[in-house]
């Protein structure tokens, strides 16, 4: 990597913002935040001007050329467009909305053909160092337990569908799947990144096991995550707190892509 790292933002909602203000009063050093790209430029640009004047806001095809990094900070929905754009320009991509990539399967093609890498910023989800390791040998399951709160679940179209009603919030928790991770990615776009990036880190979409319960007793989203390997058995949880911009995602997304940044610039890493 270069001595000074040029970041390029691909999404610029809640997360892409607060990226930016953070990167903008040098939260890095290291890292210069030179260009931005959103679905709706103008709306990008109006607010870029009051959290980091002189960003420029460019085109998703035009972002690769501003920057060494790309961070994905959108939606599933369009993370495979700005993948294939970033990796098919040989850049390197730091993604958080990879729910996403079921629906890019050429992906791994197209990094190995343009030289681009896909960086997973997973720090909403505990202990994926371990995970990893243990997958050197053998893992014989995998099982994320995720309780989420009603308004992060009420107006989803898997819920509604299914003919819950958690516009008033239950009395107790209510268990609303329990499935594969592909099928949670697929069922909820909005909220499992989480069940893709344990499956890649683990033992993949299909064996990796997934129940969801709408809790009113939480204050935000709690993520259990349970293995049984050959040389070690885990329990892991995560007690995330609601970003205060957007109540229906988690805090830590922010702080996990800086973290995830970092690790590209700082001469000693800590992580496998």
């Amino acid at each position: 990597m270069p001595q000074t790292l040029r970041v390029g933002l691909a999404g610029f909602g809640n997360v892409g913002q607060d990226l930016a203000r953070r990167l903008t009063a040098g939260a890095i050093p290291e890292i210069s935040l030179t260009a931005a790209s959103a679905r709706d430029l103008g709306k990008a640009a109006a607010n870029a001007a009051a959290i980091a004047p002189g960003l420029a806001i460019v085109p998703l095809a035009e972002l690769p050329a501003h920057a060494d990094v790309v961070v994905e900070c959108a939606t599933a929905e369009s993370f495979p467009e700005i993948a294939r754009t970033v990796v098919g320009a040989g850049r390197l991509l730091v993604a958080v909305s990879v729910g996403g990539l079921p629906n890019c399967p050429e992906l791994l093609e197209l990094a190995r053909t343009h030289g681009g890498r896909v960086k997973v910023a997973s720090g909403a989800l505990p202990g994926l160092d371990i995970i990893r390791s243990v997958k050197e040998g053998t893992i014989r399951s995998v099982r994320l337990t995720t309780r989420l709160r009603p308004n992060s679940l009420a107006h989803e179209p898997y819920i509604l569908d299914r003919g819950f009603d958690f516009s008033t919030p239950p009395a107790s928790a209510v268990q609303v799947f329990d499935g594969s991770a592909g099928e949670a990615a697929a069922a909820f776009p909005r909220h499992f990144n989480v069940a893709i990036t344990l499956s890649l880190g683990g033992i993949g979409f299909d064996r990796t096991r997934i129940t969801v319960f709408c809790d009113p007793d939480i204050a935000g989203t709690v993520h259990q995550v349970d293995v049984e390997a050959e040389d070690a058995d885990l329990t892991l949880i995560s007690r995330n707190r609601p970003s205060p911009t957007n109540p229906r995602t988690s805090r830590i997304v922010a702080p996990s892509i800086l973290a995830a940044l970092r690790s590209l610039v700082d001469p000693i890493t800590v992580g496998s």
